[in-house]
C-alpha cells in the first residue's frame, strides 16, 4: 500500500513541475518578445535611458527568447 501511494505522490509533483516549468517558459517569452519590439511598439517593455534604453531592451529580448528556446529544446532531448 505505501507503494502506491508513493506513486500517486510523485506522479503530482511530475505534473506540478511541468506546470511550473511551462509557465515559466511561457512568462520567458511573452517578455522577451515584448522587449524585442522596444521602440516600435507602445506598451512594449523597454528601459530607462540610463540603462541603455530601448536598444539595450531589444539586445536582451532577444537573448531572453534565445536562451528560452535553448532551454527548451535542452528539455526535450533530456527527456
Amino acid at each position: 500500500m505505501a507503494k502506491k501511494r508513493a506513486a500517486k505522490k510523485s506522479s503530482g509533483k511530475g505534473v506540478l513541475n511541468f506546470v511550473a516549468w511551462l509557465t515559466g517558459v511561457l512568462v520567458s517569452l511573452a517578455v522577451g518578445f515584448s522587449m524585442t519590439d522596444a521602440g516600435k511598439v507602445a506598451g512594449a517593455l523597454t528601459l530607462p535611458a540610463w540603462l541603455g534604453g530601448s536598444i539595450v531592451a531589444v539586445v536582451a529580448g532577444w537573448i531572453v527568447v534565445i536562451t528560452t528556446f535553448l532551454g527548451v529544446i535542452l528539455a526535450i532531448i533530456k527527456k
